[in-house]
């Protein structure tokens, strides 16, 4: 499975995805940097990014929410 489910803009040349994919028979979260590379028209994924098996979802969601309840409490979001 390949999919995308969300992006959002990192700067003017570079984008983040975060999507589904599968890697050797593994179910993977990926989070990465994709970049317009000089003279081309499509964005290409960098190395820059993390891939984690869906099996982990559950502590990487922990974390989100601690890192968002510290972002709030310093006032930073």
């Amino acid at each position: 499975m390949q999919k995308v489910v969300k992006t959002f803009s990192k700067n003017k040349f570079q984008e983040i995805r975060v999507g589904i994919t599968e890697y050797q028979g593994n179910d993977l979260i990926d989070i990465r940097t994709w970049t317009l590379p000089k003279g081309a028209e499509e964005m290409a994924p960098t190395a820059k990014g993390v891939s984690i098996n869906v099996k982990l979802y559950p502590e990487l969601k922990e974390a989100v929410l601690a890192l968002e309840s510290e972002l709030k409490e310093a006032k930073l979001i």
